[in-house]
């Protein structure tokens, strides 16, 4: 038959999928011969078979439960239900992944009205025996039975107000009785039957539970949270209890080997004396520092210190230990991984590399990359307790403070007043950019976590919180209202770009440090990693940063962002309202100077390092005021001053705001289609890259430009544009003098586009998969549309296993790029390849793209440490998997 009940001593920590987490960890701590109270785990299966069975425990699990109970009693020596020496066990959940606090555990288990004389006459200690039997009526009856502990404690603090007492440790056994008589009074009225007195029964109710809050609503939410799947169920562990609440020898505690805030090698934790475990939670009393258990018993202190030092070498790895003393006797109730912040994480991976504890590749594996973000952007103090009005999505992270703007030119104008200022917008455009410049942060309504407000504000490393439901933003009275409560324009608001909240006045800040470590840790993973990482940066500010966080060049600029100037608009919209060809050739020599400065800026910031240009991308209509807010200002001034020239003026811009006009703009008319239509576009952006390199060349800079032609879906448009840079490069060369290096590629970014690779990787020196669009054109998703609708019930439903733009959808998006770079290569064995969309900065995209054999990756300069981090991630997996294939084979 198959095995459902592993006493501990039969388990092992390399069991977690049968046993759970807390299950591995007991019978491995047994295994090697720690202190540990005794018992046995019911299998995750078991779980599994008890929902297969309609929410029943299966005869065969009950069978062989009974089995371990006996083999439990002889080891103790004690029985469950006897009267004269009763067996006492808790009953605990213990899922595959820590879960804490969200599956049930009882503690106390074999007491009823016998079982209690029975411990009082043990302990000789009949207020201890008589106070556990009321906490375990209290907690069964909340977690089996169901009833509200809010009932209990009405009951517990009206007596201790009659009785004139503070607190619980006033109370005498003749307190605890009466309260027990009471307490059963609670059971009987909402249950119409008396509370359990046979232990058995008792205990396969308690199981039932724990198997039954493997589904209930705070677990299924935390599962839901931490991507857990649904199918692993809870063990369940039975161990026989231990008493820290016997008196002065005794005590319970929790302590980490490392502290879990910075890292450093020192004991950490609390403990208290002559009290049970839930009495350090409750915080009835105050816990003493773990150092000072050195002086109450400096034995168990000792054995606890060797202990911690063992649990710590041989899980080769930060601890977080439960414990507890009866009678001056040490007992190590559960240890397990530690949870600690980013800093700590790092400075604990370097420093067990230093102390020989683990290996490099194993500290790199220790990390998560996504722990880096906190690093490297101001966060809110944790000491200071927040008021939080709200919650959005958490789309770039950090914490700002600032005053309340609701337009672009207002933020531009208070911060050269030095003001700091929130930009707050239904959503942004590209209108906005010199807005989102001046702001410390930019908080939105609606978008979600790829929308234009959070992709420009993680490349700027501005926090930025996206569609916030719950704020209602009135644009003509300056306000917004949360609920009841209403933001004025200049009032001071904090959000937390890493949390999504949004909290009225100033918060006190950290600001981030990059330690030695964190260095180091780095370091490492260039030595390791195979794939490329550069950054997305539109000006020489995002590359000199990009730069700093060790970028290996800028693998996306989008020259569109250099046109936003509040300076270069008037150029721009001129450009577009030309009526003929010299017209636009007018103002583009004006914006060619511009252009030019832009690259050089970018260029010498790189140092040398290849820069991936992608020419203008955006439809032209983005760069022209709004044709609803244009329409009002047309019917007013025709109202009241029909006769003005600026009438006129904005008549004719709104005529060629609706002739530039389109239903979907995506799918219209820009990239490459605006390069074909407005060559001359096109030319003054390639000769505005070609002068730059030539003034770098002047400077003793060698610079490498890979011009990149956008949203090309048939080869003919990029041997078209292909033509034009060439030609153009040709003209500088000729002009000044010198020559260039330089490539020619496209991004892709239309499925035509990868399921054709092989014809247009015949023009191409390059691909760069622009995944952002990709994304929307293989799904066929508005993503702002999507994101701000439908696409958080789809998750929420598991339609969806995550959000497709902020993690790469591999089965179907992610098989056109595995499509493109094989056709590419097949043409072109030495294409390179690289991935410039928001995915480029997530950890699971980062590992598909190694292994898909992508030369490089692109995110935002604030993302590079991730990116260099999680490369070396992919590549050391992917190395112990082929040892592992190896070592089988």
């Amino acid at each position: 038959m198959e095995k459902f009940v592993y006493l501990f001593h039969e388990g092992n920590g390399n069991m977690k999928g049968l046993l759970g987490g807390k299950g591995a960890n007991l019978a491995e701590m047994t295994r090697i011969g720690l202190p540990v109270p005794y018992g046995f785990t019911i299998t995750t299966q078991a779980c599994n078979a008890f929902y297969e069975a309609s929410k029943t425990i299966p005869t065969f699990v009950e069978v062989q439960t009974l089995e371990a109970l006996t083999r439990l009693e002889e080891k103790m020596g004690k029985k469950l239900g006897d009267p004269k020496n009763p067996l006492l066990v808790s009953v605990r959940s213990g899922s595959v992944f820590s879960m804490p606090g969200m599956m049930d555990t009882i503690l106390n288990l074999g007491m009823n009205d016998e079982t209690v004389i029975g411990v009082a006459e043990l302990t000789n200690n009949p207020r201890f025996a008589y106070d556990s039997y009321r906490r375990f009526i209290q907690m069964f009856s909340n977690v089996v039975l169901d009833i509200d502990t809010y009932y209990f404690e009405q009951l517990l603090e009206e007596i201790r107000e009659e009785k004139g007492y503070s607190s619980d440790p006033e109370m005498s056994a003749d307190d605890w009785k009466e309260v027990i008589i009471g307490y059963k009074g609670i059971v009987k009225k909402h249950k119409r039957k008396d509370f359990p007195q046979d232990p058995k029964e008792q205990l396969f109710l308690a199981i039932h539970a724990v198997f039954n809050s493997w589904n209930n609503q705070r677990a299924i939410v935390y599962r839901r949270l931490n991507k857990i799947a649904d199918h692993l169920g809870t063990a369940v562990n039975i161990q026989s209890m231990v008493f820290g609440n016997m008196g002065n020898d005794s005590g319970t505690g929790v302590a980490f080997t490392r502290n879990p805030s910075t890292g450093e090698h020192v004991l950490y934790g609390e403990y208290l004396i002559n009290a049970q475990g839930e009495d350090v939670v409750a915080g009835i009393r105050t816990p003493q520092p773990i150092a000072t258990l050195k002086d109450e018993m400096p034995g168990v202190y000792k054995q606890f210190t060797d202990t911690c030092k063992r649990l710590e070498q041989h899980y080769e790895e930060m601890q977080d230990i439960e414990f507890t003393v009866e009678g001056g006797k040490l007992f190590i109730l559960q240890t397990r991984n530690g949870k600690r912040t980013a800093q700590a994480a790092i400075r604990i991976a370097v420093e067990m590399v230093e102390e020989g504890i683990i290996d490099k590749k194993t500290a790199l594996l220790r990390v998560d990359p996504e722990q880096l973000d906190q690093l490297l952007h101001r966060r809110i103090d944790d000491k200071f307790e927040k008021r939080v009005l709200a919650k959005g999505l958490p789309a770039s992270p950090g914490a700002a403070t600032g005053q309340v703007v609701f337009d672009a030119d207002e933020a531009e104008q208070l911060n050269n007043d030095g003001k700091k200022v929130i930009l707050v917008r239904p959503e942004t455009t590209p209108d906005d950019i010199h807005g989102i410049v001046a702001s410390q942060a930019i908080l939105t309504s609606r978008g979600g976590m790829t929308s234009h407000a959070a992709v420009v504000a993680r490349g700027m490393g501005k926090a930025c919180i996206c569609g916030c439901e719950a704020l209602k933003i009135d644009l003509k009275a300056k306000q917004f209202t949360i609920g009841e409560t209403v933001i004025n324009y200049g009032d001071i608001i904090t959000i937390d770009g890493s949390t999504g909240e949004i909290m009225l006045g100033e918060i006190p800040m950290i600001d981030p440090e990059l330690s030695d470590e964190f260095q180091m840790l780095l370091a490492w993973a260039d030595q390791e990693r195979k794939l490329g990482v550069r950054a997305n940066a539109d000006n020489p500010e995002d590359a000199k940063k990009a730069f700093e966080f060790g970028a290996g060049g800028i693998g996306l600029c989008r020259t569109e962002h250099m046109f936003m100037d509040l300076k270069r608009i008037p150029i721009v919209q001129k450009m577009i309202l030309a009526e003929t060809y010299n017209e636009r050739m007018e103002a583009l020599n004006l914006l060619l100077p511009m252009q030019q400065g832009d690259f050089e800026g970018i260029f010498e910031a790189m140092q040398g390092l290849p820069v991936t240009i992608r020419l203008l991308d955006p439809p032209l209509h983005e760069f022209l005021p709004d044709k609803e807010e244009l329409l009002v200002e047309v019917t007013k001034l025709q109202i009241l001053d029909p006769q003005s020239p600026e009438l006129k003026k904005k008549e004719q811009l709104l005529k060629k705001v609706r002739q530039l006009d389109e239903f979907n703009p995506m799918l219209g008319h820009r990239g490459c289609r605006l390069g074909m239509i407005y060559p001359e576009i096109y030319e003054m952006q390639a000769k505005a890259i070609f002068y730059a390199a030539a003034k770098l060349a002047d400077k003793g800079i060698e610079v490498q430009p890979e011009i990149m032609i956008p949203l090309v879906g048939h080869v003919n448009e990029l041997k078209d544009m292909r033509k034009l840079v060439i030609d153009a490069a040709l003209l500088v060369q000729e002009e000044t003098g010198k020559s260039f290096k330089y490539t020619i590629g496209t991004m892709i970014e239309i499925p035509r586009a990868a399921l054709t690779a092989d014809k247009i990787a015949e023009e191409a020196d390059f691909f760069s998969f622009g995944t952002n669009d990709l994304t929307q054109t293989t799904f066929g998703y508005s993503r702002d549309d999507a994101e701000g609708k439908f696409l958080q019930a789809y998750i929420e439903n598991k339609v969806l296993p995550d959000n497709p733009f902020a993690v790469l959808d591999q089965e179907g998006v992610g098989k056109l790029v595995e499509t493109g770079v094989k056709l590419g290569r097949g043409t072109k064995p030495s294409l390179k390849t690289g991935i410039c969309g928001e995915h480029g900065g997530e950890k699971s995209s980062i590992e598909f793209c190694y292994k898909t054999g992508l030369d490089y990756v692109s995110c935002s300069p604030y993302r590079v440490p991730l990116a260099r981090l999680a490369a070396a991630q992919a590549t050391i997996r992917h190395e112990q998997n082929k040892q592992e294939v190896f070592t089988t084979a």
